[in-house]
């Protein structure tokens, strides 16, 4: 099949990958460093691991996206790269050998609107292309490291426990959205291919900072809460509608991007790894726990409006997600998650209020 190789492969690939993030003149590719190709490579996630690739000095990036009529291409102002390219032409180039080798695919590029109600373009945009992707990747033993989500989860009634041991473990879990199952449809097939030996899902949760402000609705509520704040001097959350939470008491594992760059590049050169990971902070906050410090960074009194959540949301609402990151740390990632105040603080202060992006000046 398209998909199959010695998984020996892609295991001595992490190496090489490593060796090219740790030392810029170490590569598997003669004639310079590792090259790394990023889909989604503007967007939030993607471009902050081009940022933090270049800050371990891997400059052999490629990046593919669609720009659009967004101003994500701003994200891409302050990040060192060889090219760019369109995603709509990215297969063909790889097939036809334009584009060259790469070490490591790092596919960010996906629909993230947990709103979408088009499943038929999320299954193209997220599960086939995902595929083909994976596909040619595996066939030239090329790292490949792709996005997954925690909305695989559901409401967590199954657990959120990134290890899989047999099929009933991704049986088990029921999205509450279409793009939760468009990525819970790759988990499976992968799983089903048995390409988790040689390939790592991220199931990323709550991730929040700097380059995301093109997302719209999808931006994480301290994007939102500071809009609404420089706007009205209040913040808007979504009331409960379970007795056992409180207003703002909905809990969620909230993660920083510049620990999911951290996570992600440290699984992506570490031998061992393979499957699916959590990508999460380990903890949960509620709301109130995520607004507070954006309060004290703009150094205002929390002023807090408790507003209806549409009816369409609240079947389908998380009140809860906390990563179990075992699988992570038992890799050797050891780094404490920035904690909230800090974080918050971080991008309230050095990003939103200069509108900087990752690789700014002031940005670390």
């Amino acid at each position: 099949m398209a998909d199959q190789l010695d998984p020996s492969l892609a295991r001595v690939n992490a190496t090489s990958i490593a060796r090219a993030l740790r030392n810029p003149a170490a590569t598997s590719r003669p004639g310079g460093v590792g090259r790394v190709l990023v889909t989604g490579g503007a967007g939030f996630i993607g471009s902050a691991l081009v940022w933090g690739l270049n800050a371990r000095g891997v400059h052999r990036v490629v990046i593919a996206d669609r720009l659009g009529s967004t101003d994500k291409w701003r994200n891409l102002s302050p990040l060192v790269f060889e090219d760019y390219l369109e995603a709509d032409d990215l297969i063909q180039r790889l097939e036809d050998g334009a584009l060259g080798a790469f070490d490591l695919v790092l596919h960010m590029g996906a629909c993230t609107s947990t709103t979408e109600r088009d499943a038929t373009f999320l299954a193209r945009n997220n599960f086939e292309f995902t595929k083909t992707l994976a596909a040619w990747a595996l066939r030239r033993g090329t790292r490949f490291v792709y996005a997954s989500s925690a909305a695989t989860y559901g409401d967590g009634a199954a657990g959120m426990r990134d290890e899989v041991r047999e099929t009933a473990d991704l049986a088990a879990l029921r999205p509450l959205n279409a793009y939760g199952f468009s990525k819970h449809l790759f988990d499976t097939y992968a799983w089903h291919r048995g390409m988790f030996d040689r390939i790592i899902g991220l199931k990323f949760f709550n991730v929040f900072g700097p380059n995301e402000g093109h997302k719209g609705e999808m931006r994480s509520l301290v994007h939102k809460a500071f809009e609404q704040v420089r706007e009205t001097g209040r913040v808007r959350l979504f009331k409960s509608y379970r007795a056992d939470y409180p207003d703002g008491g909905q809990r969620r594992d909230f993660v920083y991007v510049k620990d999911v760059v951290a996570m992600t590049l440290h699984l992506a050169t570490t031998n061992e790894a393979q499957g699916l990971y959590n990508i999460g902070a380990g903890l949960a906050h509620s709301w109130l726990e995520l607004i507070h410090p954006l309060f004290v960074a703009l150094k205002r009194e929390p002023a807090i409006d408790f507003v209806p959540m549409p009816e369409a949301m609240r079947d389908r609402y998380q009140y809860f997600t906390q990563a179990d990151v075992g699988r992570l740390r038992a890799t050797g990632y050891l780094a404490s998650p920035t904690p909230i105040d800090a974080a918050v603080s971080d991008y309230v202060i050095n990003y939103l209020m200069t509108d900087k992006r990752l690789g700014d000046s002031v940005g670390r």
